[in-house]
């Protein structure tokens, strides 16, 4: 089962939108992505990160237990 998508403005979202929906650290977060576990980010001019919703339903949809 997974969870609804994290609420944010328009398509992309934010780190911290990201990390609240599963409950995780922004450090664990910047660790998976350190290790390419985490969701392809947007690197926005002033240096932000953004994640597309589709593209964390998506990464989201891969950890999914098939057992």
């Amino acid at each position: 089962m997974t969870t609804a998508a994290p609420r944010s403005r328009g398509d992309k979202l934010t780190i911290t939108d990201v990390c609240e929906d599963p409950g995780i650290s922004r450090s664990t977060f910047y660790d998976w992505r350190q290790k390419g576990r985490a969701p392809r980010c947007i690197k926005l001019p002033n240096g932000d990160l953004r994640i597309r919703r589709s593209t964390y339903e998506h990464w989201l949809d891969g950890r999914e237990d098939r057992a």
